[in-house]
């Protein structure tokens, strides 16, 4: 980092624009899990099931690399276990499934992508359902880590999607969120993937992970936030002159500019950015606009970039009868995410 000092950047003043070809190479594992492997995935000794995933997840990859050698999937020379496309990885949080899906992807060969369910949904939306489609058809891997079952619409539409695309011999590997009001947070959800998922449920293969959340967060911990505006330009300007290229921004401007910008396009709001600041942060009540402030959150939060804010502390900005509705698993990440960002502790998530 230099020292020269960098004039403060605005969020609302960018108006990006993205190509299909720029969404699709941003389908990689988020900066966390760049190194992941299935040798630094480390099984808990009194949970055997994750040394039975990490095996079988191994036999996985195996399959679908001699699935490109001479003879094809189908020769003679195939495993004797029949392979399906698909495998799906149920386990409570913090048991490594997504560090075991980044390290399935990292082994693949390409074409192969890796996103959340809400990246890919945010591509067929930029893109129109067929040109994603032709897009992505071909890729020998698609990872999907937090596949969202509390928006029917939504599921329906990424069941479709994969359809087309196993069909065309692209192998699926996937998590998956609790649904809505899922009695426990970390409970398994694998019997409500497959059923959300019914027409394509034959194609997967479920491997179930015990396990408890190795990162054992403080769940009292909440956001931080500054006395008042003042001490987050202050903080801003300081960081500035130290080298930092930070944006300032109020809330308000915030939230009215993600309306203007496909969600596809978060990740470009962001971009060069080291700090985000924001003043006035304040109580959400439109849920629409509390979303947009989720898919925001979820781009910062894989970009690692901190976050000083003052007012209400950010994981405080869902109205109550949001956090008791149908996407309060998608709030509570969120929150925890807030959480992360603006107190300096950024642990890779599950």
């Amino acid at each position: 980092m230099t020292s020269a000092s960098h004039a403060l950047l605005r969020i609302v003043d960018r108006n990006p624009s993205i190509t299909g070809a720029e969404i699709a190479s941003e389908l990689v594992p988020p900066p966390q899990f760049e190194h992941a492997s299935f040798e630094s995935y480390r099984p808990d000794p009194d949970f055997p099931s994750q040394q039975a995933a990490l095996d079988r997840l191994g036999e996985f990859a195996g399959a679908w690399r001699a699935a490109q050698r001479p003879g094809g999937f189908f020769s003679r020379k195939r495993p004797a276990r029949i392979e399906l496309p698909g495998v799906y990885l149920d386990g409570g949080f913090g048991v490594g499934k997504t560090h075991l899906l980044a390290a399935l992807w990292h082994v693949a060969h390409g074409p192969k992508y890796f996103g959340t369910f809400i990246e890919y949904t945010a591509l067929v939306g930029a893109l129109g359902y067929a040109q994603a489609v032709v897009l992505l058809r071909g890729a020998r891997l698609i990872c999907i880590d937090e596949f969202e079952l509390d928006d029917p619409g939504d599921t329906m539409l990424m069941t479709r999607f994969l359809g087309e695309l196993i069909a065309d011999g692209t192998r699926v590997a996937a998590t998956s969120n609790t649904p809505p009001n899922a009695l426990g947070e970390g409970r398994f959800a694998a019997a409500d993937f497959l059923r959300e998922i019914h027409a394509l449920s034959s194609n997967f293969e479920t491997l179930r992970i015990d396990g408890l959340d190795y990162r054992r967060r403080d769940t009292e911990g909440h956001a931080e936030a500054l006395a008042d505006d003042a001490g987050v330009e202050h903080a801003a300007s300081a960081l500035s002159a130290r080298g930092h290229r930070v944006s300032l921004d109020s809330f308000d401007a915030l939230i009215a500019h993600l309306a203007t910008v496909h969600p596809s396009k978060y990740i470009k709001l962001i971009d060069g950015i080291e700090v985000i600041a924001l003043t006035g942060v304040h109580e959400l009540t439109d849920q629409n606009a509390a979303l947009r402030l989720v898919a925001f959150i979820d781009r910062v939060y894989d970009a690692e970039v901190p976050i000083v804010s003052s007012g209400l502390p950010l994981d405080q900005v869902f109205a109550g009868d949001m956090m008791s509705g149908g996407y309060r698993k998608k709030y509570l990440r969120s929150m925890s995410r807030m959480i992360a960002l603006t107190t300096g502790e950024l642990p890779p998530h599950d």
